[in-house]
């Protein structure tokens, strides 16, 4: 059942996440808590959704992003700001072609035998069955998005917004069409862009070489190369113009010993570098990114041996249909044959690889259509180095920098079908090129109806690129468009800056004429508890769906927030979950101690407040302060360990033991009204302070509070002028702490029994205000009598309280000779312990042979034993000095 709780009901013993998400989330979004409204009041604070892909299901980063945009947004939205969270998801292109082309194969057929419409047709119906996944799970994490708003990069209004920004950078001369060289993906038969390709170091590899016969058969001349396949596209032999050995063979030819051609020897300063290999090197324009620049210098030929599945085309002479890697082997064990190998050698190389299929990228020639980047980055540039968009933390502008100032320009078609089709139509009467925002009837030169669209679709970033404004409207200029725009921030990871943030950025410029957001909160990557990167195939991801149906919502964003350090990695452990988990029993247990102690006089008549209702708030207002700064500023783990900090160690370990005196003792009813009064405040103030970060706990709180109304997200932030501050009782509370903190330091390392009453006293000025707090003293740490006198007669424990000596007395409460006796014993074996663990750990081998955990284990007894000796010591010590 959805809706708000009832508030007569009683409160359940524990917290129940699942209940309050089922209860609470419906609720929000049915009666309109999410959405935003242009025209309301308030300083904007929009944030786009990066959109997920439609393929796709909730995975560590997906969490971690937008639980992270989710605290801004509650935050934002309870602080007065006109807020809201545009959602949407991602078409895709590649990776929902091949699911869709997968099934099309268990029924042994490809999307050529259905053909293009039949093929969109069966993808949208695949996206309308299977595309919502990844927004109702958004939901369960708790995402408070204006799901009113969702959009999808193929929607109407956003195909329109890609054909409108395709055709003016058409009409600028920032798009053509060329023949270039390009990344050929050989398995999704696809060009790539060159951030799609992943480059992987350290590959083991062959170098081979073989010889040249020269064509008057004079000699021979030896090139290597790491892929012997590509000699077939050869189309130059490449020396150094200053290197003497070849200076009487530039200009003459080689015979190649395959294809019907001769190959030119050629001299080229930049390709060739004497001194490695033979000094001479094999030059493949078609087919590598250093050979292509070759070949425009010297203006060589373009032979293309591959086909578009990775086989040899007719180029490949006797090869032709081979596969490449099995051509590979063919071409050397021909040239064998022949008597033209001279040998391989290991070599470990670098590999570029498709970031969608994994498969061996091939630079290939092929006409596609490109972004012409320079002028465009020049801007986003600019932006950045005078701050109309800044990087939090500032050091990833440096990568921002670096992929802008090295750009190259964007190759944008694809392969593909489902995607936006480029809006290009070729005239097959006068070969004109149509680039329309409207499909056109005819050609635009000479007016033929004989035009065909280009097959091709645009790069899905082309169309991610414009989403922080297409999502509001434009190209049209919508209310949303003046109101919302630029966005507020955009939260992602660092491996996305240059996929991403810095498209957004140069679009955004060009066709808006402003950044799309004013910051960028960079945070790390997710990775495991040694830091490795989470996959499927490692065995070692995480599913966020089943952390939260085990721990819950609240706790695992409570986990996700606090581990979240600006721009740093996290190693993730599912301790930190359980460990918020406790936290959120802990408030739950606190919140039921308020609602069991509120009794029956109510809460309105007057009051006689105490020195601890007045430090609670006090510190509740510093604790409001230093959250909403963190916030502000993006330190997502600051504001999370700042409420744990006053929730934990102020609220529930002092102030609820403190206000136990005056509800529980003889106080006046005034003083009790007073302290329930602040029991309630503050606990409100708790329901509102978590809530950005824990939405169903804070709500589940609220609800049950007396005087609330309405959800806690229309409930205002707490602010700082509402507790005000009171700095001469921060200090004196500050003194009761310190003086029950070393009391109980002293009973530790005494091991005395929590039973024994102790004795403290002081002649100190500052530590007089202790006797006020006996009742409190008691409570805490058992101190039955407070003397305002200094150093007792006997033994006794010094402690440093406000600065000043207080003592606590220890005479007639302990066998001083015996008690000398057992700490000595104590330290004797606790040592040889130690040692005994030393020698372990210092025996040559230990480390390498035995297992990581045992080792560990032993370096954790270690220093347990070393905190325990040291304890003993002090003990020892208090024994000696305040004879």
């Amino acid at each position: 059942m959805s809706g708000p709780a009832d508030p007569t009901e009683p409160v359940a013993r524990l917290y129940d996440p699942h209940e309050a998400a089922e209860r609470y989330y419906p609720w929000w979004e049915e009666s309109g808590f999410f959405r935003g409204n242009p025209e309301a009041p308030g300083r904007p604070f929009v944030i786009v959704i990066p959109p997920p892909n439609v393929t796709g299901s909730l995975h560590m980063g997906h969490a971690l992003d937008l639980t992270l945009q989710d605290v801004l947004v509650r935050y934002h939205r309870m602080a007065g700001d006109n807020t809201v969270w545009i959602p949407g998801t991602d078409h895709a292109g590649i990776a929902t072609q091949w699911i869709v082309e997968k099934e099309l194969a268990k029924e042994g057929r490809t999307r050529h035998d259905i053909g293009r419409e039949a093929f969109l047709e069966r993808t949208w119906a695949w996206k309308a069955t299977y595309g919502g996944t990844i927004t109702r799970q958004l939901r369960r994490l708790g995402a408070s998005c204006d799901w009113t708003r969702e959009r999808f990069t193929l929607d109407e209004g956003l195909t329109r917004a890609v054909r409108e920004a395709f055709v003016r950078l058409y009409e600028q001369g920032l798009i053509y069409r060329d023949t270039r060289l390009i990344h050929w993906d050989p398995v999704g038969q696809t060009a790539l862009s060159d951030l799609e390709v992943v480059h992987e170091e350290g590959i083991q590899g062959e170098m081979w070489s073989f010889a040249y016969p020269l064509t008057d058969g004079s000699g021979e001349i030896v090139v290597a190369t790491t892929r012997p396949e590509t000699m077939l596209g050869d189309t130059a032999v490449a020396v150094h113009p200053e290197d003497p050995r070849y200076a009487h063979l530039v200009g003459r030819t080689v015979r190649h010993p395959f294809c019907e051609r001769e190959v030119p020897i050629i001299a080229d300063a930049i390709l060739v570098d004497p001194a490695f290999g033979t000094g001479a090197v094999k030059v493949t324009p078609a087919h590598d990114p250093n050979d292509y620049e070759v070949g425009k210098r010297h203006g060589l030929a373009f032979v293309n041996i591959l086909k578009g599945d990775g086989t040899l085309n007719s180029e490949g002479g006797p090869f032709a249909g081979m596969d490449r890697f099995e051509a590979r082997e063919a071409v050397k064990e021909r040239m064998a044959q022949l008597g033209l190998d001279r040998g391989s050698k290991p070599h470990v190389m670098a590999i570029g690889r498709s970031q969608r299929s994994g498969a061996f990228v091939e630079p290939m020639v092929s006409t596609q259509w490109f972004v012409r980047m320079k002028p465009l980055a020049a801007p986003a540039t600019a932006a950045v180095e005078h701050g109309f968009t800044r990087f939090v933390p500032k050091q990833w502008e440096n990568t921002y920098f670096s992929w802008l100032r090295g750009i190259t320009d964007w190759c944008i078609s694809r392969q593909l079908w489902w995607g936006h089709r480029i809006p290009a139509w070729y005239c097959q009467a006068c070969g004109h090129i149509t680039v329309a925002r409207e499909d056109p009837e005819a050609c635009a030169r000479c007016g033929s109806d004989r035009i065909e669209q280009d097959p091709d679709v645009l790069d899905t970033w082309f169309s991610s690129a414009l989403w922080p404004f297409s999502t509001l409207g434009w190209p049209e200029r919508t209310v949303e468009m003046e109101r919302w725009y630029p966005t507020t921030v955009l939260v992602t990871a660092y491996d996305i800056i240059f996929f991403w943030v810095a498209r957004m950025v140069f679009s955004g410029i060009h066709h808006t004429g402003s950044v799309p957001f004013r910051d960028v909160c960079i945070h790390g990557l997710i990775r495991d508890a040694q830091g490795q990167k989470m996959s499927k195939t490692k065995g070692n991801a995480v599913d966020p769906l089943l952390t939260i149906d085990r721990y819950g919502a609240d706790a695992f964003r409570f986990a996700l927030t606090q581990a979240t350090t600006q721009g740093s990695d996290i190693a993730w452990e599912d301790g930190r979950v359980e460990s918020a988990r406790r936290y959120t029993n802990k408030l739950w247990q606190a919140f039921r101690f308020v609602t069991m102690n509120l009794g029956d006089e109510g809460l309105e008549g007057p009051v006689e407040p105490s020195v601890y209702d007045r430090w609670i708030l006090a510190r509740l207002g510093e604790a409001v302060r230093r959250v909403r700064e963190a916030f502000e500023s993006y330190r997502f783990n600051d504001a999370a360990n700042e409420i744990y900090a006053f929730t934990w160690d102020e609220l529930c370990d002092w102030y609820l033991e403190l206000a136990k005196g005056v509800l529980y003792g003889d106080a006046t009813p005034g003083a009790r009204r007073a302290a329930r009064r602040t029991l309630v405040e503050g606990m409100g103030a708790v329901a509102r302070l978590v809530h950005p970060i824990m939405p169903f706990l804070g709500e589940e709180i609220w609800q049950h509070l007396p005087g609330t109304t309405g959800s806690v997200m229309q409930a205002p932030f707490p602010r700082p002028e509402e507790f005000p501050s009171d700095p001469a009782v921060l200090d004196e509370i500050h003194l009761l702490q310190e003086a029950v903190v070393e009391v109980r330091r002293i009973r530790s390392e005494m091991e005395l029994s929590p039973r024994i009453g102790l004795t403290l006293q002081s002649d100190g000025q500052r530590a007089a205000c202790l006797g006020r707090h006996l009742p409190a003293l008691r409570t805490l740490a058992h101190v039955t009598r407070f003397l305002a006198a200094g150093r007792p007669e006997g033994v006794s424990a010094a402690i440093l309280v406000g600065g000043e000596r207080a003592f606590v007395a220890l005479e007639g409460v302990i066998d001083v000779e015996a008690e000398r006796a057992r700490l000595d014993r104590a330290i004797e074996k606790t040592t040889r312990d130690l040692e005994a663990i030393e020698r372990r750990l210092s025996s040559p081998g230990f480390a390498q042979r035995a297992p990581a955990e045992v080792v560990e284990s032993f370096r954790g007894k270690r220093a347990a034993a070393r905190d325990r000796v040291a304890a003993l010591e002090a003990a020892r010590a208090l024994l000696e000095t305040d004879r």
